[in-house]
């Protein structure tokens, strides 16, 4: 097993907003290189660091991208995890609008991009995101063309044609709140009855949600625990994607692009991964994995292997 290093840090977006970020890299790392740094980001719900790190199995998947010879960052955007929250989220949700739209994400996103980039003296790197994250990403690609290298969309979201799992009726507050038993019932939710029980390891979910519960101190004081997670990304749903609105143009992406997405998806289901596809036509070596037998969550579940080798062949053949 390659020695890591861990390093946490913060990184200032704008005025009274840090951006939480860890980094994993080798230890013997010392020269660093834009195909071998990646950043992470997470979808609309949970933080990054408790779902790219979180070692189940006795390893993360940033652990295990790191151990190939990477620098791997992630971040928490604003609201989320061990970033700044928001002073809204201070308040009932209902005293405010929703926090954390599209744009103010992509913001501390650019802010930690371009501090890696100098942190390292590199010009570009690859840029991946789950769900929520994988607009995020491609919106920075769009707007920094030049500073991204390659760019991974794991469960990326389209125009919905289907019910968004996020946001029920009425009026949108500035966040909402998770328990435990509703992100267990979504989470396995298109899975066959009979493939449930052996979808998620003995122990695995328990694990991840320990550590996600965890980095709401507010929170976990309700019975029964809760995440807040701001409502932004749900607002920007209704106004887009489930009004025939997109939120970027893949047209303009202009770097190689994976996109990979599980059959059981049904927060993203895999008819939007298809519909993104065909649209890429300035990404120069595009493609397009659907994996068996994974959800929303895959990189959680007992099939993540299959998920991991998907992003690892891309990122490795950059490097020859």
């Amino acid at each position: 097993m390659t020695d890591l290093i861990t390093e946490d840090m913060t990184v200032p977006s704008e005025p009274g907003i840090d951006i939480f970020v860890r980094n994993k890299r080798p230890a013997n790392l010392t020269a660093f290189t834009p195909e071998r740094t990646l950043l992470f980001v997470h979808g609309s719900t949970y933080p990054a660091h408790t779902g790219f790190d979180i070692p189940l199995g006795g390893q993360s998947w940033m652990e295990s991208i790191a151990s190939h010879g990477y620098d791997v960052y992630c971040l928490d955007v604003r609201g989320y995890g061990r970033s700044t929250r928001p002073a809204a989220m201070d308040e009932p949700p209902q005293n405010n609008p929703p926090v954390t739209r599209t744009p103010d994400a992509v913001n501390d996103i650019t802010a930690v991009l371009n501090f890696i980039l100098k942190r390292r003296n590199i010009g570009k790197l690859n840029l991946l995101g789950w769900s929520w994250g994988c607009t995020l990403m491609a919106t920075t690609a769009i707007a920094n063309p030049d500073k991204v290298a390659r760019l991974m969309l794991y469960a990326p979201g389209w125009l919905r044609t289907t019910p968004s799992p996020l946001g029920g009726p009425g009026p949108l507050g500035a966040y909402r709140t998770v328990t435990r038993e509703q992100a267990k019932a979504r989470w396995l939710n298109g899975v066959p009855e009979d493939k449930k029980a052996a979808l998620i390891p003995p122990g695995w979910l328990e694990q991840w949600a320990d550590a996600t519960w965890a980095t709401d101190p507010v929170g976990a004081k309700q019975n029964p625990p809760v995440v807040r997670a701001p409502n932004g990304t749900v607002a920007d749903t209704q106004e887009f994607w489930s009004s025939g609105k997109t939120m970027y143009d893949p047209a303009r992406i202009t770097v190689p692009t994976l996109i990979a997405i599980g059959e059981w998806d049904q927060d993203t289901p895999p008819y939007m991964a298809q519909a993104i596809f065909p649209l890429m036509v300035n990404s120069p070596d595009k493609r397009l994995v659907m994996l068996a037998e994974g959800t929303h969550h895959m990189m959680l579940e007992r099939n993540r292997a299959a998920l991991f080798r998907a992003v690892q062949t891309f990122l490795d053949e950059a490097n020859g």
